[in-house]
């Protein structure tokens, strides 16, 4: 089983076949509805796990994969190409809720307002799917809930475990959701921020949610808005770990399969255009509100059920590459100084496609310890500690 660093295993031709692997794999059968009309819409070449931070002495061994972007023309669902193993992306996971400070204010405003919405009541139950470090269900305990996560990331378990927080160290599936259920757990609510499109299988992941559900438990599920990705040429959002990015109406029809529905639907400026989906059995108590109607109408206004709309977008995408790749060269010239902001998953997606590599932007600076003293992948740009280093004359901001 691979883990979060490739190992003396990692072969040259280990590795080749890895790549070639990845190309021979493509999905053909639709995530959410199964259909096979899916179109390539984006290729982004040949990356590594975007968080996979190797040290300077082992990039030799680096993996990379086929990154690119379908579309399924049947129910317009967006989604990645191929998939590398979860447990290589996720068993070590690099990213920390608590270091990313929006974020946290984030989990703090929505775990009361979800409590708030729901109308909970003391002692009540919420599961976090993919907890990380426990920093949103702390905001949930503070309102008197009792709290259990569950992630496979064995660095951000202990550090759940530091801040009070029960995990199940799993990745959350069918199987999951029956042990729980065997164990009686009986949530009322079940959170996944920015994990719902993290998984290889949609179903799998809902039958686990239908094994723990009854008819008073609310899914919240919080997910990256196709739509604003693209009115905001956010390319970024698709790396290896975004098995898909979804919009309203594919959403629909993959949870319809199963019996459950949208009850209502917020929408977020967190992690650059996000929705908030409350998700209920379909005989809930909870009735669907006229939000889901207008969400499904903007998404049609947006363009996000015709084929050209994401040509389109790659165009656009291709315009900032030139662009941005012209200003570094420019600012090289002129012996400026670049860095980087920050090494997000996201900036990996960028560096890469684009080219940029030390030669343009000299060095990263981050406050993730995991991430510090190594280098960006594949670009393979040093990553320092920033309080390490002075200003530059300029950032490249890839943390936003």
């Amino acid at each position: 089983m691979a883990t979060e660093q490739a190992t003396s295993a990692n072969t040259a031709s280990e590795i080749a076949a890895a790549n070639s692997d990845s190309k021979n794999k493509r999905r053909t059968t639709c995530m959410g509805c199964k259909c096979t009309n899916l179109v390539l819409f984006h290729d982004l070449g040949q990356q590594p796990n975007g968080n996979t931070f190797l040290y300077a002495n082992e990039v030799e061994k680096e993996l990379f994969f086929d990154l690119s972007m379908q579309v399924c023309t049947d129910c317009f669902l967006v989604q990645l190409s191929y998939y590398p193993s979860a447990d290589f992306m996720f068993s070590n996971h690099p990213y920390v809720s608590g270091l990313n400070k929006p974020v946290v204010r984030h989990f703090e405003i929505l775990a009361k307002h979800i409590v708030n919405k729901i109308g909970t009541e003391n002692g009540d139950l919420v599961i976090d799917v993919g907890c990380n470090d426990g920093s949103f269900l702390k905001c949930f305990a503070k309102h008197g809930l009792r709290v259990l996560g569950v992630d496979p990331g064995m660095r951000t378990g202990e550090l759940a475990k530091k801040n009070g927080v029960l995990v199940f160290k799993q990745f959350w599936s069918h199987e999951t959701g029956k042990y729980l259920s065997g164990l009686n757990v009986r949530p009322r609510i079940i959170t996944a921020t920015a994990v719902f499109y993290h998984v290889p299988d949609l179903h799998d992941f809902v039958l686990g949610l239908k094994m723990v559900m009854d008819e008073t438990t609310v899914f919240v599920a919080q997910c990256v808005n196709m739509r604003d990705v693209i009115e905001k040429n956010e390319f970024d959002h698709f790396y290896h770990e975004h098995s898909c990015i979804y919009s309203i109406s594919p959403l629909i029809k993959m949870l319809a399969i199963h019996g459950l529905r949208i009850h209502d639907v917020e929408m977020s400026d967190i992690h650059g255009g996000s929705f908030i989906a409350y998700i209920v059995r379909d005989k809930s108590p909870l009735k669907t509100t006229k939000s889901v109607a207008t969400a499904l109408h903007d998404d049609h206004e947006a363009g996000l059920y015709k084929i050209d709309t994401y040509h389109q977008f790659v165009s656009h995408v291709e315009l900032n590459k030139r662009n941005l790749v012209a200003l570094l060269q420019k600012l090289r010239a002129e012996k400026k100084t670049v860095y980087a902001l920050g090494a997000p998953v996201k900036g990996s997606t960028l560096l890469n496609y684009f080219g940029i590599g030390p030669d343009l932007v000299e060095l990263a600076v981050e406050v993730n310890e995991f991430k510090v003293g190594r280098v960006i992948p594949g670009v393979h740009i040093p990553v320092v500690d920033e309080r390490s280093v002075g200003e530059p004359d300029y950032y490249l901001v890839l943390a936003w």
